[in-house]
Formats: C-alpha cells, sequence, structure tokens
C-alpha cells in the first residue's frame, strides 16, 4: 500500500520541484581581486559567457594572477564543448578601448568585446566570427575604491625643498609660537643652539594645554636640506618646511601644525 501511495505522490513532487524558482550560481571572487590595480578591478570575477542567438553558456572567471600584461582566465573544462571557441583562451587582458579580451597562449585574439558595460553586459567577436556576450548576472563583485580628493593626495605627498632658498641654519634658534590654526597661538616651543655633545635643546615655554603637542613632548631638533625636524622624547619626529614666513607640517597629514618664530 505504501509503495502505491509513493507511485502517486512521485508525479506530484516533480512537478512542485520543477516550479521552484532556480538558485543562481555564483562564485568567489578570485585571489588577490582586493589588491588589484583600479583599472582591472571592475573586472574581476565570474561572468557568464553566451553564444548570441543560442541556448548555449558557460561560466567564466577573470582572475587578477598576472603574467606579464595577461591576467588569468579560468573555466570548467566542460566550457570547450558547449563554446568551441574558448578551446585556445588561456588568459584574459585590457584592449585599447578599456574593454576585455580573451587570448590564446600565444598572445592572440581569442573573443574581443567592443561594445556595453559591466553593469549591462558586453558584445563581442570571436575569432570563429560569431558573437558573443559577457554577462554579470548576479556574481558578485568588488567595490570600486572611493576617488580620493586631489586636494588631500597632494597633501599627503613630501614637499620637495631648495636648501639654496631655506632659512640658513644659525637663523633657527630661537622661540617659537605653535599653531594648530593660522595666528592662533597653541603653545611656545624654544629651540636652543648646539649643546657640546652636538645635541640641539628643544623645551616648551611654560605649560602647553595642547594636548596633542604635550604628548609628543618636543626635547630636541635637527635642521638638514632644508627641513626642520622636532624631536620627540621618545625619538621620533616631525618634519617641517619654511612656507610665507613660517614653518609648516610635512607632509600635512594628520593634526596641522604651524610654527612661527617670535621677535627676539
Amino acid at each position: 500500500m505504501e509503495k502505491g501511495l509513493i507511485r502517486q505522490l512521485l508525479p506530484l513532487l516533480i512537478l512542485a520541484a520543477s516550479s521552484l524558482p532556480a538558485v543562481a550560481q555564483t562564485a568567489p571572487l578570485p585571489r588577490g581581486a582586493d589588491k588589484a590595480p583600479d583599472a582591472i578591478r571592475r573586472w574581476l570575477g565570474a561572468w557568464d559567457l553566451e553564444l548570441a542567438g543560442a541556448s548555449r553558456s558557460c561560466t567564466v572567471t577573470l582572475g587578477a594572477e598576472a603574467t606579464g600584461n595577461r591576467r588569468q582566465l579560468r573555466f570548467p573544462a566542460t566550457c570547450r564543448r558547449a563554446l568551441p571557441v574558448l578551446g585556445t583562451a588561456a588568459s584574459w587582458t585590457l584592449a585599447a578601448g578599456g574593454q576585455p579580451q580573451f587570448l590564446d597562449t600565444d598572445g592572440k585574439e581569442v573573443i574581443g568585446f567592443q561594445k556595453g558595460t559591466p553593469e549591462t553586459g558586453l558584445d563581442g567577436k570571436g575569432s570563429d566570427g560569431k558573437a558573443y556576450r559577457l554577462t554579470s548576472q548576479n556574481h558578485p563583485r568588488i567595490a570600486p575604491r572611493a576617488p580620493q580628493n586631489q586636494a588631500a593626495t597632494a597633501a599627503q605627498r613630501v614637499t620637495v625643498v631648495d636648501p639654496a632658498t631655506a632659512p640658513a641654519p644659525d637663523t633657527l634658534p630661537g622661540r617659537y609660537v605653535l599653531m594648530r590654526q593660522q595666528n592662533r597661538e597653541a603653545c611656545r616651543l624654544a629651540l636652543s643652539p648646539a649643546a657640546a655633545d652636538g645635541h640641539q635643546p628643544a623645551a616648551f615655554e611654560g605649560t602647553c594645554p595642547d594636548t596633542g603637542l604635550t604628548i609628543f613632548d618636543p626635547v630636541g631638533w635637527r635642521y638638514a636640506g632644508g627641513r626642520l625636524t622636532l624631536v620627540a622624547r621618545r625619538g621620533h619626529g616631525t618634519d617641517l618646511v619654511f612656507e610665507n614666513g613660517q614653518w609648516r607640517k610635512d607632509p600635512a597629514v594628520g593634526a596641522p601644525l604651524l610654527m612661527r618664530k617670535l621677535a627676539p
């Protein structure tokens, strides 16, 4: 009786299973995708390659691993049967127009994509003369890097100093105002001439209410190549360059620091 019931229910179970929505097959991002150059980041990962006008398709993965100017191209062995054009495909790169192209072991184009975007899909032509389409579907993509502000990027660069136009070393000892903002005094600092042992002391004048500066705690200074370095008690330093009559922290990253010499 149980066998008869199973035979009666089996067609219904098959029908129910066939009506379930298909789950998209996705592949993980290739190794090294997070460290790849910006130019190729948007292309890395799995794609669905289709023969235009046919039901044949295959999942190919554009990898980040480089050999010369080419990148790793991976796909299942069954793809060579489904899409014979892939029989000689061995790597991928970006063409002059910025679109991907699949290459054989000799660097000859197997499929070149000329139209479209990663979001809408790409149309291309194979060495067999047939049209192919590359689509992202639901495969994961690495997020593009946020564009950097040009001014912020420039501030992170070390300023090139011409020692010939920098202040003379013997003009540096004296009393200074330290500032976080222009014309707003935070602390006062004295740079002393070199001692007999060659050490050039530095010390606050009075108390310094600026927490960052007191943690840094400058105890010395040195000067070379037009760059003035304040030396902290723990031995690390902060470089400054001379601009517009005062000293500025360089490169200008983190909290700003300005230093202006007081009149004798």
